[in-house]
């Protein structure tokens, strides 16, 4: 990770937001796309030097207030501002590791009651992940689903890598961009402050996936998706509408994910793919 993500963020975000959006006339001769750091200094009610200090990374430590100006002047979103507050705290690691805690140790193996809880989800496909992808834990459902994908292979399941470099997801997802973004996102934003187990696997996927992947772990805009669809093209049960939904266990850096019919021709294709009686899975609708 870079050691000056929340200058690089903030940067970034004032080069995004138009002279219209702020309110201020564009002007000729405009010398950046988005606000000039003297404008972003006045909405938000701080010095120019100070603001200059914060995107070269010469201070990482701002305070709430301040972050609080700069959200409103950026015009960020709630996703936005819990990561600029993330990106705060990484910042003061940095700059002092003793207020941060080591990180705990990255987790291979789930409790028996979350493996009791995806049991009792069958036949709706479910999978207990952690913090860098690895597949901890999965129930039946979830086994016939991915499995034929390829996503199961190897002794260690991981599904970063199996979207960056195994060629069958890109075949798997036909929205494999949004797939890429939205795993990304969890791996750069969801951790630990001090993770050298994040460090290692991005560095792995730099060198095997190249700019693909490096671009995204690069962009600090992307934040993951707690609910969501995806499509997915299965090789048995054919075009499949799922919807996921994301349940945390935060003392494990785990979380489990299931995934649920958006229609009724899902339901029966996942029937048939799980080999339980027709309507054991029902539609769920999207919320409108």
């Amino acid at each position: 990770m870079s050691d000056n993500d929340l200058g690089t963020f903030l940067r970034g975000r004032r080069e995004a937001v138009t002279p219209a959006e702020a309110g201020l006339p564009a002007g000729p001769r405009r010398r950046t796309p988005g606000l000039r750091r003297s404008e972003l200094a006045t909405l938000a009610g701080v010095s120019v030097e100070y603001l200059t200090r914060l995107e070269q990374g010469r201070d990482r430590n701002p305070s709430a207030q301040v972050l609080g100006a700069l959200a409103d002047a950026l015009h960020l979103s709630l996703a936005e501002r819990v990561l600029l507050r993330r990106l705060t705290e990484r910042g003061a690691c940095a700059e002092d590791p003793l207020v941060c805690a080591a990180a705990p140790p990255l987790s291979r193996t789930v409790r028996p009651t979350v493996r009791a809880v995806l049991d009792r989800l069958e036949p709706t496909p479910a999978v207990a992940l952690n913090w860098i992808g690895d597949v901890l834990a999965r129930n039946q459902g979830f086994e016939r689903l991915a499995g034929p994908l390829g996503m199961l292979d190897g002794e260690r399941p991981n599904l970063l890598r199996y979207v960056f470099t195994d060629e069958r997801s890109r075949a798997a997802y036909p929205d494999w961009a949004d797939e890429a973004d939205d795993l990304v996102a969890r791996l750069r934003h969801d951790v630990p402050l001090r993770d050298p187990y994040v460090t290692e696997l991005a560095d792995e996927l730099t060198v095997t996936a190249g700019a693909e992947f490096a671009d995204r772990f690069a962009d600090l805009t992307l934040t993951p998706r707690r609910i969501g669809n995806r499509r997915v093209r299965h090789p048995r049960a054919g075009a499949l509408h799922l919807l996921h939904e994301t349940l945390a266990l935060p003392e494990d850096g785990q979380w489990i994910t299931v995934h649920l019919p958006a229609d009724g021709a899902t339901a029966a294709a996942l029937d048939r793919l799980v080999g339980r009686r027709p309507g054991a899975l029902r539609a769920v609708p999207a919320a409108g």
